[in-house]
């Protein structure tokens, strides 16, 4: 009989039992014997049945799905959130709907569309940054934050460690005998920004290296930003022998300028990142960086997230992971 053609009366009677038992064993009733749970486990795997989802979700009132919210879906960050997040979802025979949400009208929209119409049972939220996006978050319905902490103590949320992001990123181009230790960065109002830039001067503290404030670039996480910053350094009065950019998209902008420039990388300049994107090590030089790991960050989001929907956490946490120092080409000492 093709598996398609199986239904949860062959299962039932396979395993000798109604098909009332079945549904149960399915449905994760503890009112059922363990040498019976066994008996229609085993029914299940030989005869390949397969229970229907959408029958499954109606007899529990639920959706068994998780949205994933975030700026764009094209952003290689947002999207390696994502496929972490759905894989760990699956997992727990959860499905996840991915949208973007690039501006306030669009997040409200969306944000009432999902959580009114019980389209889903949660939400993860990948680098709501924007203040407007906090003030809307809805309450009734459970919420994790991925790639930043909310504004709320009450939100849970997964992050990068991002102070020891900068600190190590410092303490690199420190090691390797740099004083002169410039840094592009991104939006001011985002947090990490913040806290790569606090590990950073902590790190130049700690190594009694003074910071040239003047040597701190704001940018905006795009090469161009990064090949403008690089610009105006150059510009100044005093050059940098190393420069930590925040991100790998900066980092290739700095490098297209200093090619530019008639600056050897890494002899006349060291240059670092974060991230390691697809290529990095394929740029000319291959890029040092700091790698996050932005699947994982997906994963455990969504296990937390269906965690707090099952009533397995019942605590705010915000766990965070540690960053893993790619030492390539593109940094080498003074």
């Amino acid at each position: 009989m093709p598996r398609s053609n199986i239904t949860i009366r062959d299962v039932a009677h396979q395993a000798g039992v109604s098909h009332q038992t079945v549904s149960r064993v399915i449905n994760g009733s503890d009112q059922v014997r363990p040498d019976t749970r066994k008996k229609v486990e085993a029914a299940i795997r030989d005869l390949g049945y397969m229970p229907n989802a959408i029958a499954r979700s109606m007899a529990r009132g639920r959706t068994y799905t998780l949205a994933c919210l975030s700026p764009n879906l094209t952003d290689y960050t947002f999207a390696k959130y994502i496929e972490g997040a759905e894989a760990a979802a699956r997992k727990k025979d959860y499905f996840v709907i991915s949208a973007s949400i690039p501006d306030e009208e669009s997040f409200e929209i969306t944000i009432n569309q999902l959580v009114k119409s019980r389209r889903t049972e949660g939400l993860l939220l990948c680098n709501p940054f924007v203040e407007f996006r906090n003030r809307v978050l809805p309450t009734d319905v459970p919420i994790v934050f991925i790639g930043c902490s909310p504004e709320s103590k009450k939100i849970s949320s997964v992050t990068l460690d991002d102070f020891d992001v900068g600190y190590r990123a410092a303490e690199h181009l420190l090691t390797l005998h740099h004083k002169k230790i410039a840094m592009v960065t991104g939006p001011l109002n985002e947090k990490p920004t913040r806290e790569r830039i606090e590990g950073f001067r902590s790190a130049l503290k700690d190594y009694g290296v003074n910071l040239r404030e003047h040597f701190i670039i704001s940018g905006d996480w795009t090469a161009s930003s990064g090949y403008q910053g690089l610009g105006n350094l150059l510009s100044g009065h005093e050059t940098p022998t190393a420069i930590f950019a925040q991100n790998d998209r900066m980092a290739i902008g700095v490098l297209r300028k200093a090619r530019e420039s008639n600056i050897s990388v890494p002899d006349q300049l060291s240059v670092i990142g974060v991230d390691d994107m697809p290529l990095s090590s394929y740029f000319d030089p291959p890029l040092t960086t700091m790698r996050q790991d932005m699947a994982k960050l997906g994963q455990i989001a969504a296990e937390m997230l269906i965690d707090i929907i099952s009533n397995k956490i019942t605590e705010v946490m915000h766990p965070t992971i540690k960053a893993t120092l790619l030492n390539r080409k593109s940094t080498g000492p003074l």
